[in-house]
Protein backbone atom coordinates (compact mmCIF):
# COMPACT_ATOMS: atom_id res chain seq x y z
CA UNK A 1 0.00 0.00 0.00
CA UNK A 2 1.02 3.60 -1.27
CA UNK A 3 2.34 5.81 2.18
CA UNK A 4 1.39 8.47 3.15
CA UNK A 5 3.25 11.00 1.15
CA UNK A 6 2.06 9.41 -1.90
CA UNK A 7 -1.10 9.35 -0.42
CA UNK A 8 -1.33 13.10 -0.12
CA UNK A 9 -0.14 13.30 -3.80
CA UNK A 10 -3.14 11.02 -5.15
CA UNK A 11 -5.74 11.98 -3.28
CA UNK A 12 -7.62 15.17 -2.98
CA UNK A 13 -7.24 17.03 0.57
CA UNK A 14 -10.67 16.08 1.44
CA UNK A 15 -10.14 12.08 0.24
CA UNK A 16 -7.39 12.26 1.91
CA UNK A 17 -9.00 13.32 5.35
CA UNK A 18 -12.29 11.09 5.15
CA UNK A 19 -10.10 7.96 4.16
CA UNK A 20 -6.72 8.07 6.02
CA UNK A 21 -7.96 10.52 9.31
CA UNK A 22 -11.77 8.76 9.22
CA UNK A 23 -12.75 12.20 8.47
CA UNK A 24 -16.88 12.82 7.15
CA UNK A 25 -17.38 15.47 4.44
CA UNK A 26 -20.26 17.92 3.81
CA UNK A 27 -24.05 15.65 3.57
CA UNK A 28 -25.59 16.97 0.38
CA UNK A 29 -22.12 18.27 -1.06
CA UNK A 30 -20.41 15.77 -2.33
CA UNK A 31 -19.61 14.22 -5.41
CA UNK A 32 -21.88 10.74 -5.61
CA UNK A 33 -25.22 11.10 -3.04
CA UNK A 34 -27.20 12.08 -5.58
CA UNK A 35 -25.71 10.05 -8.40
CA UNK A 36 -28.39 7.40 -10.47
CA UNK A 37 -25.82 6.33 -12.71
CA UNK A 38 -25.14 2.48 -12.96
CA UNK A 39 -21.81 1.12 -12.15
CA UNK A 40 -19.52 0.33 -9.66
CA UNK A 41 -18.10 1.91 -6.52
CA UNK A 42 -14.42 1.01 -5.86
CA UNK A 43 -12.29 2.39 -2.55
CA UNK A 44 -10.33 5.40 -4.09
CA UNK A 45 -7.04 4.14 -2.33
CA UNK A 46 -6.62 0.71 -3.39
CA UNK A 47 -9.41 0.11 -6.77
CA UNK A 48 -11.24 -2.65 -4.69
CA UNK A 49 -14.84 -3.21 -5.73
CA UNK A 50 -17.35 -2.11 -2.49
CA UNK A 51 -20.81 -1.47 -3.78
CA UNK A 52 -22.80 -1.73 -7.05
CA UNK A 53 -25.29 0.93 -8.33
CA UNK A 54 -27.82 -2.19 -7.54
CA UNK A 55 -27.66 -2.02 -3.98
CA UNK A 56 -27.60 1.99 -4.14
CA UNK A 57 -30.84 3.90 -2.69
CA UNK A 58 -31.84 7.32 -1.67
CA UNK A 59 -31.85 7.30 2.02
CA UNK A 60 -32.11 11.08 2.56
CA UNK A 61 -29.40 11.43 4.90
CA UNK A 62 -26.70 13.36 2.02
CA UNK A 63 -24.72 10.54 1.42
CA UNK A 64 -24.37 7.74 -0.95
CA UNK A 65 -26.65 4.96 0.86
CA UNK A 66 -26.11 0.99 -0.18
CA UNK A 67 -28.11 -1.58 1.59
CA UNK A 68 -24.64 -4.06 1.43
CA UNK A 69 -21.25 -4.05 0.10
CA UNK A 70 -20.68 -6.48 -2.94
CA UNK A 71 -18.21 -8.62 -0.89
CA UNK A 72 -18.45 -8.82 2.46
CA UNK A 73 -15.21 -9.42 2.94
CA UNK A 74 -13.74 -6.39 1.63
CA UNK A 75 -15.63 -4.79 3.69
CA UNK A 76 -14.79 -4.00 7.97
CA UNK A 77 -16.73 -3.38 11.17
CA UNK A 78 -15.67 -1.77 14.04
CA UNK A 79 -17.00 0.15 17.10
CA UNK A 80 -16.94 3.74 17.07
CA UNK A 81 -17.41 5.84 20.23
CA UNK A 82 -16.62 8.79 19.15
CA UNK A 83 -18.52 12.60 19.29
CA UNK A 84 -20.25 10.49 22.64
CA UNK A 85 -21.79 8.27 19.53
CA UNK A 86 -21.92 4.41 19.36
CA UNK A 87 -21.70 3.54 15.83
CA UNK A 88 -20.51 0.89 13.78
CA UNK A 89 -17.71 2.11 11.02
CA UNK A 90 -16.88 0.80 7.95
CA UNK A 91 -13.38 0.41 6.43
CA UNK A 92 -11.85 -1.14 2.96
CA UNK A 93 -10.16 -4.21 4.18
CA UNK A 94 -7.20 -4.16 1.26
CA UNK A 95 -6.50 0.07 1.88
CA UNK A 96 -7.61 0.19 5.52
CA UNK A 97 -9.47 3.10 4.09
CA UNK A 98 -12.30 4.56 6.59
CA UNK A 99 -15.44 4.42 4.45
CA UNK A 100 -18.24 5.60 6.71
CA UNK A 101 -20.83 3.85 8.95
CA UNK A 102 -23.05 1.06 8.82
CA UNK A 103 -26.96 1.56 10.75
CA UNK A 104 -29.41 -0.75 10.89
CA UNK A 105 -31.98 1.64 9.80
CA UNK A 106 -32.11 0.81 6.05
CA UNK A 107 -34.76 -0.78 3.96
CA UNK A 108 -35.00 -4.09 2.24
CA UNK A 109 -34.25 -7.99 3.82
CA UNK A 110 -30.99 -6.65 5.42
CA UNK A 111 -32.45 -3.32 7.01
CA UNK A 112 -29.01 -2.55 6.69
CA UNK A 113 -27.99 0.96 5.55
CA UNK A 114 -24.30 1.64 4.87
CA UNK A 115 -23.69 5.55 4.61
CA UNK A 116 -20.29 5.73 2.80
CA UNK A 117 -18.33 9.25 2.03
CA UNK A 118 -18.71 9.67 -1.48
CA UNK A 119 -14.37 11.06 -0.97
CA UNK A 120 -13.66 7.47 0.10
CA UNK A 121 -15.24 5.87 -3.60
CA UNK A 122 -14.55 6.13 -7.13
CA UNK A 123 -17.36 5.26 -9.57
CA UNK A 124 -16.73 3.33 -12.66
CA UNK A 125 -19.90 3.93 -15.11
CA UNK A 126 -21.11 0.69 -16.50
CA UNK A 127 -20.25 1.64 -20.11
CA UNK A 128 -16.81 2.25 -19.01
CA UNK A 129 -16.07 -1.32 -16.43
CA UNK A 130 -14.47 -2.92 -19.16
CA UNK A 131 -11.35 -0.48 -20.19
CA UNK A 132 -11.50 0.53 -16.46
CA UNK A 133 -10.14 -3.46 -15.59
CA UNK A 134 -13.85 -4.31 -14.20
CA UNK A 135 -15.30 -5.97 -16.86
CA UNK A 136 -16.10 -8.89 -14.70
CA UNK A 137 -18.32 -7.08 -12.84
CA UNK A 138 -20.49 -6.13 -16.35
CA UNK A 139 -22.42 -9.60 -15.49
CA UNK A 140 -24.01 -7.74 -12.15
CA UNK A 141 -26.21 -5.30 -14.31
CA UNK A 142 -27.48 -8.10 -16.44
Amino acid sequence: MKNKDELKQKLSPIQYEVTQNSGTEPAFNNEYWNLKEAGLYVDIVSGDPLFTSKEKFDSGCGWPSFTKPLKEEEVVENLDTSYGMRRIEVRSKTADSHLGHVFNDGPGPSGLRYCINSASLRFIPLEDLEKEGYGEYKKLFD
